[in-house]
């Protein structure tokens, strides 16, 4: 069984987080969503309630389990006995950075843990989280760019 570690902060999830999920269900036998702590970001959504938005999107798909952390994503990696690390490209930027990281989870888990990068469908490749509160709070539609539950739960944030 292949079994990878898809982290981010979700806040929210996304069409493009999305699209990464199920391109990653159709290769791998479980994805382990982790929706992990950012002490650099101020979140729309407290953890739990990402991991809340999540767990009710992938309800009906056995392939998909949701957790939350707040330490190092190598290390939640290793305690879920993931195979891989499962990143979304979209940018040139993204690109230097997840490199990058990569390596670095290559040599903290001594060589056990890759890094496997996916591209979002090029509809969705411009499609970030920050991008869509920004939308959000300029009173735009953001049906385009999340889920209906999410879209809901964003506007009643600013409510």
């Amino acid at each position: 069984m292949i079994k990878v570690l898809y982290p981010g902060s979700f806040d929210p999830i996304t069409y493009g987080h999305m699209n990464i999920i199920e391109q990653a269900c159709n290769l791998f036998d479980e994805i382990v969503v982790a929706v992990m702590y950012n002490s650099r970001k101020t979140g729309m959504f407290s953890i739990e309630e990402r991991v809340y938005l999540i767990d009710e999107l992938y309800k009906d798909n056995p392939k998909v389990k949701v957790v939350y952390d707040t330490g190092a994503t190598i290390d939640l990696a290793i305690k879920c006995n993931c195979n891989a690390i499962v990143r979304g490209l979209r940018t040139l930027s993204d690109f230097e950075y997840e490199i990058q990281m990569s390596q670095i989870n290559k040599q903290l888990s001594e060589n056990k843990i890759n890094t496997i990068s996916l591209f979002a469908e090029s509809n969705l490749e411009n499609v970030s989280s920050s991008m869509v509160k920004e939308i959000l709070g300029l009173n735009k539609d953001i049906s385009h760019y999340v889920p209906p539950l999410v879209e809901k739960a964003m506007k009643q944030k600013l409510i």
